[in-house]
């Protein structure tokens, strides 16, 4: 992977991360989610 993709790769999993972490604890809980997971989650949304 370049750098550039690597750095847009990492600012879209920044960019999911944030937005679950917007989320309510009620609203995570729906979708199965705790908020342990959201960096994971993140990471492998960009893969």
């Amino acid at each position: 992977m370049n750098i550039a993709r690597s750095f847009q790769a990492w600012r879209q999993a920044r960019n999911t991360e944030a937005e679950l972490n917007r989320l309510s604890h009620r609203e995570l809980a729906d979708l199965g989610i705790s908020r342990a997971d959201i960096p994971m989650i993140a990471r492998q949304a960009v893969r």
